[in-house]
């Protein structure tokens, strides 16, 4: 087979280097792909977003088999666009139609359809401008912390979790009159709090059976001891040790269940991963957001616990029969520490020399924010390179990956060096 996969970054090359190991793929490209896909397959100079570029090159290359990373040209709709084109609609596309990738582009569009197919989560309200003073009211009597959500895609900083009302009301003021988030918070769901402790559920579904992929953990924040401002994720581990088979079947049961059903019983085809954001609240799960694609960066380390052959999985994806397909996972685990610009979230270096890939010992690095510049491989954007490792047990994925993450050198690294600690 001839596959293409869209996207650039860290998510992308553990697809990438999936991918590249099944005797079913013939030829892999990858749009725009970074400095590190290459080593899997080749590299197209195309943006995720430009259809009809895409459309010519997966004819002239006879693309048997699209896989759609990030969540962009889900949301605008590029299984759509497949499917109403006479000469690709039967080129199979991995990923979600435009009407359920709003699972991702609307918080809530989710949120009304959780609630209507029984999923649990936390309570909540969507305002608008026409409603900023209801919304300001409904503050006063939701109780603290609370958390504010723009509808729309707001690159991962759209959600804030305010402490005091006054800044909630301050907050809800900047989202809706103010545009703080431009379109993306035309809307806002004003959403309770959840304590507990995060986890990430990934699942393939073909639209009637579906996989339940490793589960994982990231770890958002730019400190050490989860401190400080919120990025596209630092880390993640694979995995994880609350998340035992008692725990997993009330997952099964009461979310995923419920909503491969939801989406069947209200004519929503559905071919492709969702990513459900869970919270444990007290040993029951709760969903904090849907995706409509894999996580990063949880995905590389879901990427090297799945033994079996990806492409063959996303085959079953494509035509309908994953309940045939085999998903053998890994017992061991597998950790990922995120190498990311100085600066980072803020502004932050670019355009800076990488050295040392060559020094990793026992892990993989997995490329995101990267330009291959003549000889020399740069750092270019916020989130560098995903330093991922598969041993036996937790503390050695752990130890390995900090430790090669280490023997990287680029102007202004910086790494946590306490991923997965929590959890130890």
């Amino acid at each position: 087979m001839n596959i293409l996969i869209l996207g650039s970054g860290g998510r992308e090359s553990a697809f990438a280097w999936k991918i590249a190991q099944s005797p079913k793929c013939t030829n892999l490209y990858i749009a725009p792909g970074n400095a590190g896909t290459g080593a899997y397959g080749t590299n197209v100079n195309l943006k995720v977003t430009d259809f009809e570029g895409i459309k010519a090159f997966a004819l002239a290359n006879d693309i048997n088999l699209v896989l759609v990373g990030p969540e962009e040209p889900l949301v605008k709709g590029i299984h759509d666009f497949f499917l109403a084109d006479e000469e690709l609609k039967n080129i199979p596309v991995v990923g979600p139609q435009q009407e359920a990738a709003q699972l991702e582009g609307s918080k809530d569009f989710s949120k009304e359809f959780m609630q209507r197919n029984g999923v649990p989560t936390a309570a909540s309200k969507t305002f608008t401008r026409d409603t900023l003073q209801e919304g300001m009211d409904y503050l006063a009597t939701a109780g603290l912390p609370i958390v504010l959500k723009a509808d729309g895609l707001a690159a991962g900083k759209g959600v804030l979790i305010c402490l005091s009302l006054e800044e909630a009301k301050q907050e809800l003021n900047a989202m809706l009159a103010e545009a703080k988030f431009g379109d993306a918070s035309s809307k806002v769901v004003v959403e309770q709090f959840l304590q507990g402790i995060e986890l990430s559920v990934f699942v393939m579904t073909d639209g009637n059976s579906y996989k339940i992929l490793p589960e994982a953990k990231d770890y958002k924040r730019i400190g050490e001891g989860d401190t400080g401002l919120n990025t596209g994720g630092m880390g993640s581990i694979s995995p994880v040790p609350f998340a035992d088979e008692a725990f997993m079947q009330k997952v099964e049961q009461k979310v995923i269940i419920p909503t491969i059903e939801g989406l069947k019983k209200e004519g929503i085809p559905y071919k492709g991963f969702i990513f459900i954001g869970l919270m444990n609240t007290h040993g029951e799960p709760w969903v904090i957001e849907y995706n409509c694609r894999m996580g990063d960066p949880e995905t590389e380390s879901v990427m090297l616990r799945i033994e079996s052959d990806f492409v063959d999985l996303l085959e079953g994806v494509a035509e309908g029969n994953l309940h045939e397909k085999k998903l053998i996972i890994s017992p061991k685990t597998a950790a990922t520490v995120v190498c990311v610009a100085g600066g980072y979230p803020g502004e932050y270096l670019k355009n800076k020399a990488i050295a040392g890939i060559e020094n990793v010992r026992d892990s993989h690095v997995f490329h995101a924010g990267t330009t291959q510049v003549g000889d020399e491989v740069q750092a270019t954007g916020g989130r560098v390179l995903a330093v991922s490792s598969l041993q036996d047990d937790m503390f050695n994925a752990l130890q390995q990956a900090t430790a090669d993450a280490a023997r990287i050198y680029y102007d202004g690294v910086y790494f946590r060096k306490d991923i997965g600690f929590d959890l130890l």
